[in-house]
C-alpha cells in the first residue's frame, strides 16, 4: 500500500489495547511515521497504563500507581498518535472498520454513543482475562488482578479487613482474630502477591495499626499442579516454595478448587479453607468478546490465531499480539506463553511488518527468544532463570543479582515507552520516591 491513499486520506493504523505490547507499538509507530501521511490511533477503555507485572504491588499497597501509571492522552501528544477512549465491540472487515461500544457515565448516561473507526491496518492487543474454568462461585466471590481498578479494590478490602482485626485486638488483646487471604494459582502473580502481602503487613504498624503484625495475617496459596511456578526449573521453584513458607504462607500444591463461596474456598480433596478475601490467579484466557470476532479464527480460549508474521490467519490487514494472540512456533508443542516479554518481542515484529507492508517489502517471521523467568518475592528474595551465555546458556540466579535483573525489566519497559532521556529520569525519580514517599499506600 502506498504511503498516501488514492482517495487522499491518511493511512490509518488502529491499535486496540494499550498494555505492554500495544503501548510500545504505538510509541514506535507514532515516532516513525509522518503525521501528514499517517494517522496512528490507540483505543483503550482505560485512561492510563500501568505495567501489569506491577499490579500485585499496587494491590498490596507497596506501590502507588499514581506515580507509575502513564496517561494515554499526554503520552499520545508526546509520541505522535491519537488516543480514543472506548472498548472494542466488533470488527467490520468488509468495511475495514472497528465498532467501539458506547461510553457511559457513572450514572449510566451515555457520554459517547456507539461509533466506528476506519482502519487500513488493525492491531489487536487487548491482553487477557482470568480463566475461571467454569468453577462455581469464582466470578461472584473471587477477585482478579487484571487492571488497576482490580488492584485498588483488593487493597481497599485488605485494609478494611486489617482494620477490623486491629479494632478487635484493641477491644480484646486475647482475640484470635486474623485476616485470612486465599490465593488460587501458584504462578508468578499468585506467588508475588503472597510475598508482597507480608511486606505490607510489616509496614502497617507504622501507619496507625500498632497492634497489627504479620502474625495476624494468614495467607494460603493453592496450586492445582504438583508444584508452584511450573515455568521455572524445579530447583528454583522449590527455593521460592521455601521462601514463602518461611514468611508464613501456607503453600498447598496439588490442590484443586471446585467451588468458591463468600466465606471459603472448597477443594476437591474435601478441604474447606475459610477466608475473608479470595484472589483468583489460576490462569488466563482471551476475553470472550474475541470469540470469532469479525469472523476471525480463534482458539478455545478466545485467543486470535496468528501466523508467524503476527497477521491473523484469515485477514492480512489485521495483526494480533500479546496475551490475546495464539502462535505456536514450528516444531513447538505449545503456543508462546502469555508473558510481558513475549508481548514486547511481538510488538517489535509487528512494527517491522507494518513498515514492510506499507513499503511493499518482505515481512519477517516472529522468533521468540525466551529471556527466562523472574519472580519477585517482595523485599525478601527474587528467584528466577535467565537465558544467557553462561554455563551453556541457561543460568539460575538468586539474591541481589536476580533483584537487579527483575528491576531492569521494568526499566526497559520505561525506556521503550518514554525514550532514553525520560526513562532514565523516571528511574531516578523512582529511587527518590522510595526514600521520601510512604512505604505503604493506604488511600
Amino acid at each position: 500500500m502506498p504511503r498516501t491513499r488514492a482517495d487522499g486520506k491518511k493511512t490509518q493504523i488502529v491499535v486496540v489495547g494499550g498494555g505492554a505490547g500495544g503501548l510500545e507499538l504505538v510509541t514506535r509507530l507514532g515516532s516513525h511515521f509522518s503525521r501528514d501521511d499517517f494517522d496512528i490511533i490507540l483505543v483503550d477503555r482505560n485512561a492510563t497504563h500501568i505495567w501489569k507485572p506491577l499490579l500485585h504491588e499496587v494491590a498490596a499497597g507497596s506501590l502507588d500507581a499514581n506515580l507509575d501509571e502513564v496517561g494515554y492522552r499526554g503520552h499520545a501528544y508526546r509520541w505522535g498518535y491519537r488516543y480514543f477512549d472506548g472498548a472494542l465491540e466488533a470488527i467490520d472487515r468488509a468495511a475495514q472498520q472497528v465498532v467501539i461500544a458506547p461510553i457511559c457515565d457513572e450514572d449510566g448516561s451515555e457520554v459517547i454513543g456507539r461509533h466506528r473507526i476506519r482502519y487500513d491496518y488493525l492491531v489487536i492487543a487487548v491482553g487477557s482475562v482470568s480463566n475461571d474454568f467454569g468453577i462455581t462461585g469464582v466470578k461472584q466471590h473471587c477477585l482478579a488482578l487484571e487492571s488497576r481498578p482490580d488492584a485498588d479494590r483488593f487493597r481497599r478490602k485488605l485494609l478494611n479487613q486489617c482494620l477490623r482485626v486491629s479494632r478487635a485486638l484493641v477491644a480484646d488483646p486475647a482475640s484470635d482474630a486474623t485476616v485470612k487471604v486465599v490465593i488460587v494459582g501458584g504462578g508468578a502473580t499468585g506467588v508475588e502477591l503472597a510475598a508482597e502481602l507480608y511486606s505490607a503487613a510489616d509496614a502497617l504498624g507504622f501507619y496507625g495499626l500498632e497492634v497489627f503484625d504479620r502474625q495476624r495475617l494468614q495467607v494460603s496459596l493453592l496450586e492445582a499442579g504438583p508444584r508452584i511456578l511450573p515455568l521455572l526449573p524445579e530447583k528454583l521453584a522449590a527455593a521460592a516454595h521455601g521462601e514463602l513458607e518461611n514468611l508464613g504462607v501456607n503453600v498447598l500444591a496439588g490442590t484443586q478448587v471446585v467451588a468458591a463461596t463468600a466465606t471459603a474456598i472448597h477443594c476437591k480433596d474435601g478441604n474447606i479453607i475459610p477466608c475473608d478475601i479470595r484472589v483468583w490467579a489460576a490462569g488466563v484466557k482471551g476475553a470472550e468478546f474475541l470469540h470469532e470476532i469479525g469472523g476471525l479464527e480463534t482458539t478455545r480460549n478466545h485467543q486470535l490465531r496468528v501466523r508467524a508474521t503476527m497477521q491473523t490467519t484469515l485477514d492480512d490487514s489485521i495483526f494480533a499480539l500479546g496475551d490475546c494472540a495464539s502462535y505456536t512456533p514450528p516444531g513447538a508443542e505449545r503456543p508462546i506463553p502469555p508473558r510481558a516479554q513475549a508481548a514486547h518481542q511481538m510488538a517489535q515484529t509487528v512494527f517491522h511488518n507494518l513498515r514492510a507492508a506499507i513499503e511493499s517489502r518482505p515481512m519477517k517471521d516472529f522468533v521468540y527468544e525466551d529471556k527466562g523467568s523472574l519472580v519477585n518475592l517482595a523485599r525478601y528474595s527474587t528467584v528466577g532463570s535467565l537465558m544467557g551465555n553462561l554455563v551453556g546458556g541457561k543460568m539460575a540466579i538468586e539474591g541481589r543479582l536476580a533483584r537487579f535483573v527483575y528491576t531492569s525489566l521494568y526499566r526497559m519497559h520505561l525506556v521503550a515507552i518514554h525514550g532514553w532521556m525520560k526513562g532514565l529520569f523516571l528511574m531516578v525519580v523512582g529511587h527518590v520516591n522510595q526514600v521520601v514517599r510512604p512505604k505503604l499506600k493506604l488511600h
